[in-house]
């Protein structure tokens, strides 16, 4: 699941084949864009920020989000793509690359000098060099809420999905349903940036620092398995700041409290 992790890593990957070159293909298949045509204009370079990625060229920023099944691809020009052409959503060519963005949830074109105006509205991005603890405590630390729910609400804090909830919760002891002023916030978001940290450089996220498949999870998508310190059966359930945006929750009964 694309998480802030998984966003870094890919404007690395975009930025390592694109920064500095000539656009020589741009095609955005959504209807609202579809029209932009940024050919001619020189990649500055691509950034995460939280779960968002910010591609940007020349005086334009192509901003796209993954959700929960896009991804950004590096080919040859001419090179055959591994995926079926109608999941294509963004295609920015230069003459060594091609970078094709595939089940794209959001695509927008607007200046960068504008960016602030789609994701100005993001808490601190643990992965970003301007990381502010304190600010990300204080603005976590002051939501009522869940603990679960939350962690999910990127205004608090950029980047942490529902695997990243889950597991983060799990390996400090705290039940998803805790309300949040009764959490050491402070002591979970350390546990998170260490952890995202260390992910963001691995090809295959772990939380229990095996990377056997199967094995890189305490109770994220485990419901009904053991719990792999106590033997408990893990649970799962529902949570959300509504019930258009509830998702699955998974935790060890016995091991949080």
């Amino acid at each position: 699941m694309p998480e802030g992790d998984t966003v870094f890593r890919t404007a690395r990957r975009l930025d390592e084949a694109l920064a500095g070159a000539e656009v020589t293909r741009f095609d955005l298949r959504v209807p609202r864009f579809a029209t932009v045509d940024l050919s001619g204009q020189r990649v500055l370079g691509a950034a995460p920020r939280g779960k968002h990625l910010l591609l940007r060229i020349g005086e334009a920023t192509v901003h796209s989000h993954l959700r929960m099944d896009g991804a950004w691809f590096i080919y040859r020009p001419g090179e055959k793509w591994r995926h079926p052409a109608f999941k294509v959503r963004a295609i920015v060519g230069t003459s060594e690359y091609e970078a094709v963005g595939v089940d794209l949830a959001e695509i927008e074109v607007v200046r960068t000098r504008d960016e602030s105006e789609l994701v100005g509205y993001l808490g601190p991005d643990p992965l970003a060099d301007d990381w502010d603890a304190a600010e990300a405590a204080r603005r976590l630390g002051s939501d009522d809420r869940s603990i679960h729910v939350a962690l999910l609400d990127q205004r608090n804090v950029a980047g942490f999905g529902n695997e990243y909830a889950a597991e983060l919760l799990f390996i400090r002891g705290i039940l998803p349903t805790t309300p949040t002023p009764e959490v050491d916030v402070v002591a979970l978001l350390d546990l998170g940036v260490r952890t995202i940290r260390a992910n963001r450089d691995r090809a295959d996220r772990t939380f229990t620092g095996v990377n056997r498949r199967g094995h890189t999870t305490w109770v994220y998508g485990r419901a009904g398995r053991p719990c792999r310190r106590c033997g408990t059966p893990i649970r799962r359930g529902e949570q959300g700041a509504d019930p258009t945006r509830e998702r699955i929750t998974y935790w060890c009964p016995s091991c949080q409290k």
